[in-house]
């Protein structure tokens, strides 16, 4: 859960994102003034996605990722006296007003560059009208600097950016204490320029993108709305890859798996469990996202997959309409778990410019193609200007749906396209049926049924478990007998656990946590085809190795396990002598956290010595014994 601070109710956690994006991107990859000031316009007519500060000139934050403007960055380094060689890659950052804080940040940010096998040209001051800004925005504002680094030798792209990734990651660490570095962007392939003001002031704030030299083939661009946290310089988007329209409902869930995860990760190119934490765990859902997508493009994977791994499509009726796709959907999920929205998402990484939809599709993004070959794409319509007769397609997404265009080859790829390159990277189908158990009811043998409770044993487990009368007949005699959720209506007036004067469950302090106000009511069809309570055991591989070693797992149709199911479970090949039992229930006069601490050690300990699967039971209580509640215990081993 997210701490709040003493000062006030403000909590990093609570950030949220509801904003208006684009992209215009030329198909054949031919740089232009015009593309540059199409999509500044489109972004001045976006003003009314963000919010004004009280002094009317502030905004919550706007800003534009511009693929590689090679001559234009030649031309500035020139006019800052520095001389860049064939091969080299820019940067701008965001260093703290004092001078002496500034200078420490740039030469950390060098060292870790030389430490890389790189070298740094110089450094830049960018020219920013501060007339431009209001007072709010100025009373934040950082130093804003570009570097500019040359390549020693040469490297092919996909190392040089790796080198500059890992560079900005140890100047990062380095740095933690130092809460106004940020780097924006650092890159051989794109560059940033963001800020707190309105988006009409954004050229105006960086005379650079007035400048007729400022040529590009794609421009990102995006308005921030800050619902729940103060506008900050650095949480303006676009970020270093993405910018994003919505919220990430499974935030907390995401960070906690990349510290899990991202220790056991790791590919001949970078060593992860050094770089941890992987993401940001304390700044904005669309920054935390933003990191873990460029973790995976660092690891070796492409756009196309990576995305597709992250915001995955619905895929429940997949299996029908195309096996070997779902399988590929099945298979890395089995590794890594969505990132769930309400999420639009425009990117560019330099081979790739592209618009994505999670699976609820509640967000809106159209599309435009023109005769001049430019895709245009915006959270809305009427940003553009386009003659009707220019238009040779037009659309907009639908849930879970991409659109990329390929800067290489010149192409537009629709989700089916998309699809075709994901379906054929390996035989994914062959891999789960070779790996996976499907473990369902009728699949479990019935003479493993446990025996059911006598009278009295049931009754002391009902008392030992609070479960009173009422829950049993109006909640669970529903569940079993209907197969459906109680009804409750609008005029319930129970407590919350936490004011109510009567002893309840645990169970009964947490409430799910989401946007209930900025998003529309899930119906039934819709929570259908794009929810499963599919569960999977076993364990995980590396998301970056593509092996059948990866689709060696257990999936249940349910996280509900009866005796029968369970006993089936343990007796499986790869539990039966890889299970360990762990008693919920405290030990004489112990203290429960104690008691809590104890279960983590032991279940370690469990998993060190081979146990690939945790039995953790209050089944077999003790005469006098207090169990530990179920929902801490697995809480604490969980984390």
């Amino acid at each position: 859960m997210s701490t709040v601070s003493p000062q006030g109710l403000y909590a990093p956690g609570f950030e949220r994102d509801s904003c208006g994006f684009g992209l215009i991107a030329d198909l054949d990859n031919r740089a232009s003034r015009g593309l540059v000031d199409a999509a500044l316009t489109a972004l001045s007519r976006l003003a009314h996605r963000g919010a004004v500060g009280a002094d009317g000139r502030s905004g919550d934050g706007c800003g534009v990722l511009i693929h590689r403007p090679e001559p234009f960055l030649r031309a500035i380094a020139a006019e800052a006296g520095l001389s860049l060689g064939r091969q080299f890659a820019a940067g701008a950052v965001f260093l703290p007003t004092d001078p002496q804080a500034a200078a420490v940040a740039r030469d950390t940010l060098a060292g870790t560059l030389v430490a890389q096998g790189l070298r740094v040209a110089g450094w830049r001051v960018v020219p920013v009208s501060r007339e431009d800004c209001g007072p709010i925005a100025l009373a934040g504002m950082p130093r804003i600097e570009q570097v500019f680094v040359d390549v020693e030798g040469a490297l092919t792209p996909a190392d040089l950016q790796r080198a500059l990734f890992l560079a900005r990651r140890a100047a990062e660490r380095a740095l933690a204490d130092c809460a106004e570095f940020y780097v924006v962007t650092l890159s051989a392939t794109t560059l940033g320029y963001k800020a707190m003001v309105l988006p009409d002031a954004l050229s105006a704030v960086y005379p650079d993108l007035a400048r007729a030299d400022l040529a590009s083939s794609v421009v990102v661009f995006h308005q921030r709305f800050s619902t729940n946290t103060a506008p900050a310089w650095k949480l303006a988007q676009p970020f270093r890859l993405l910018a994003h329209n919505g919220e990430i409902n499974t935030i907390e869930g995401n960070r906690h798996w990349s510290l899990a995860r991202g220790a056991r990760w790791s590919t001949p190119r970078v060593d992860f469990s050094a770089l941890q934490p992987l993401v940001s765990l304390t700044g904005s859902d669309s920054q935390s996202l933003d990191n873990m997508l460029e973790a995976l493009l660092v690891g070796g994977m492409d756009l196309l997959q990576a995305m597709r791994i992250l915001i995955p499509p619905a895929t429940s009726s997949l299996e029908y309409k195309d096996p070997d796709l779902a399988a590929f959907y099945e298979y890395y999920g089995l590794s890594l778990d969505p990132w769930d929205g309400p999420a639009g998402i425009v990117l560019c990484d330099g081979r790739y410019a592209a618009c994505t939809l999670d699976r609820n599709g509640l967000r809106p993004a159209r599309w435009m193609l023109t005769d001049a070959r430019q895709l245009i794409v915006a959270s809305e319509t009427g940003v553009f200007d386009c003659a009707p007769e220019s238009i040779i397609a037009k659309g907009k997404l639908g849930p879970g749906e991409m659109l990329a265009v390929d800067l290489q080859a010149g192409k537009l790829l629709h989700s089916a396209d998309i699809d075709a390159i994901n379906r054929d990277r390996a035989p994914f189908k062959r891999w789960l049926k070779q790996g996976v158990t499907y473990l369902t009811s009728d699949l479990v043998d019935p003479s493993l049924a446990a025996e059911p409770f006598d009278a009295a044993t049931l009754r002391r487990f009902q008392k030992l478990f609070q479960l009173t009368r009422e829950e049993r007949e109006s909640v669970l005699r529903v569940l079993a007998e209907t197969e459906q959720e109680a009804t409750g209506s609008m005029g319930d007036d129970t407590p919350f656990a936490v004011l109510s004067h009567q002893v309840r469950p645990l169970y009964d302090y947490f409430r799910q946590a989401f946007a209930q106000v900025t998003n529309p009511p899930i119906d039934p069809l819709r929570e259908q085809v794009v929810m499963s309570l599919t569960t999977q055991i076993g364990r995980e591989g590396n998301v970056f190795e593509m092996t059948p070693a990866n689709a060696r797992q257990v999936m249940l149709n349910s996280p509900l396990l009866s005796q029968r199911k369970l006993r089936q479970l343990l007796a499986l090949p790869e539990f039966v002598h890889a299970h360990a039992r762990l008693e919920l229930y405290l030990q004489h006069r112990e203290p429960l956290a104690e008691g809590l601490r104890r279960l983590c050690r032991e279940a370690e300990a469990a998993v060190r010595a081979g146990a690939i699967l945790l039995l953790v039971s209050d089944r077999f209580p003790e005469p006098g014994s207090v169990p530990i509640h179920a929902l801490l215990a697995t809480g604490a081993i969980h984390h």
